[in-house]
């Protein structure tokens, strides 16, 4: 019977097929078994999580920040040691970054910087760059989980951050989509109409720009529905790997459903679209900008209907956090404020609270935020389960308990600007985060040590992995 290093008994276990009253036997970082609760062979350590709930480790695919540039917004150690206070395991970063990680050099240099740092796990997504070959094959040899592009120009005075990144051109966006198409890899697309987006922007320049419904009309739904029509259109000839992501409209769900079965894709929405409208962007003024926007009730509504309905089955944060400083100079001109909003504490207790409050199951809200994501990337079971051979990446929450909102209970740098669910009380609360069996939050104290994180790469790695552990 093999040694175990740690069992966390007395929990009710998720398991792919619900929950499970089990104990979880952990060895070398993995799960090394389940075994009826008492009969796991001997362990130097053992968790009791008696009353609480045994999650595997979230996996968010959509996170941003920006590291080693804008110290000043947040760190890789700060913003990890947020993740591993949300129960987040694993996290993939974004491209942007200063320069863009669109060449094989700046993905490399990220990626140690990252190995250093992060206390939890990590992948990284490429910006495609020159759309050559040889770029694409040298991103995919160092290791990019996938590639992201966006529709949209860069933003002013942003150019070198979103050089290789961002494709206004409708010409490039397919000459991204058939690059990438024979991959194997996720095409992630922030999907905005270029040329809606300069049309609805000049009209807003005689609106007030501090009312937060000026942020809105400079960026319509519209805008997002023809860029995914558009975009689902071209890959019934490139078939990509395709996901959408952030949706946030009525009118983008149904181009969604009008598109089902004519390729590959999958789309995914966030906490401040399903939480959130802009009645409380209006509250929380600029603090709250992001893009696309916060939107209205009625598509809050039909987001949670199409994820009711399978038509989205992501959620992920991105996270993306700015200094007090940066939202404080842009106050009463939300043109001017940079977008974006921490949210990766809040995404697993704004999900159990859902759960608490009826709208979906528990298994169903984790598929959401984990084991789905782990799936489209290709890292399931090895991430976003717990079966034999999965990476012990475990997250013990208490739906009973509650989480309320707050700068001081915040681990993100960018605490001070978490104005949009600031004072929410959620049910649910993240008691402890595991990663490959070693704590790295307990109880409000992350205890994981800088550099605690790996660099996590496609299959077939973790496929050879998983199969020789569980063989």
């Amino acid at each position: 019977m093999t040694a175990l290093d740690r069992v966390i008994t007395g929990g009710e276990v998720l398991l792919p097929d619900g929950l499970h009253r089990v104990d979880l036997g952990i060895a070398d970082g993995r799960v090394a078994g389940l075994y009826s609760p008492g009969s796991a062979p001997g362990a130097t350590d053992r968790v009791d999580a008696t009353g609480k709930t045994v999650l595997p480790g979230i996996v968010d695919i959509h996170f941003h920040v920006r590291a080693p540039a804008y110290p000043e917004r947040g760190t890789v150690l700060s913003e990890t040691r947020a993740a591993a206070a949300g129960g987040v395991t694993t996290l993939f970063e974004m491209p942007i970054s200063k320069p863009c990680c669109s060449t094989p050099g700046e993905f490399a240099r990220r990626r140690d910087h990252f190995r250093d740092n992060a206390v939890i796990d990590f992948a990284l997504y490429a910006a495609p760059g020159d759309l050559t070959e040889a770029s694409r094959d040298r991103m995919l040899d160092l290791g990019a989980i996938a590639f992201k592009i966006f529709t949209t120009p860069a933003p002013a005075n942003r150019a070198d951050e979103f050089d290789g990144l961002a494709f206004p051109d409708e010409a490039d966006q397919l000459r991204a989509l058939t690059l990438l198409a024979g991959t194997g890899r996720p095409v992630v697309v922030h999907a905005e109409s270029a040329g809606l987006l300069a049309h609805f922007e000049a009209q807003a320049k005689a609106l007030d720009p501090g009312d937060a419904a000026t942020h809105g009309l400079s960026r319509p739904a519209i805008c997002e529905a023809v860029a995914v029509a558009k975009l689902l259109a071209m890959n019934i000839t490139a078939q990509a790997k395709l996901h959408i992501a952030h949706v946030t409209s009525a009118e983008t769900v149904q181009v969604l459903r009008g598109f089902a079965g004519t390729s590959d894709f999958t789309a995914e929405t966030c906490p401040q679209y399903l939480f959130a409208t802009e009645q409380d962007v209006r509250r929380a003024g600029v603090y709250a900008k992001v893009n696309p926007p916060i939107r209205h009730q009625a598509d809050q509504d039909a987001l949670w209907q199409a994820i009711a309905d399978g038509v989205i089955n992501y959620v992920t944060t991105d996270h993306a956090p700015f200094s007090r400083a940066e939202k404080q100079a842009a106050e009463g001109d939300f043109p001017a404020a940079p977008p974006g909003v921490p949210g990766i504490e809040f995404i697993l207790p704004a999900m159990l609270d859902a759960v608490a409050q009826g709208r979906l199951n528990l298994k169903r809200a984790h598929d959401l935020i984990c084991a789905n994501g782990a799936k489209r990337y290709g890292l399931y079971p090895f991430k976003g389960a717990l079966m034999p051979g999965s990476a012990a990446d475990v997250t013990l929450v208490d739906l009973a308990s509650e989480t309320v909102l707050s700068s001081d209970m915040l681990h993100t740098h960018a605490r001070e600007v978490a104005h949009l669910f600031a004072g929410r009380s959620l049910r649910g609360r993240v008691c402890q985060t595991i990663l490959k069996g070693r704590t790295v939050f307990l109880d409000g104290d992350v205890t994981g040590p800088q550099g605690a994180g790996e660099f996590v790469t496609p299959p077939p790695e973790h496929d050879a992995q998983i199969a020789v552990a569980a063989g």
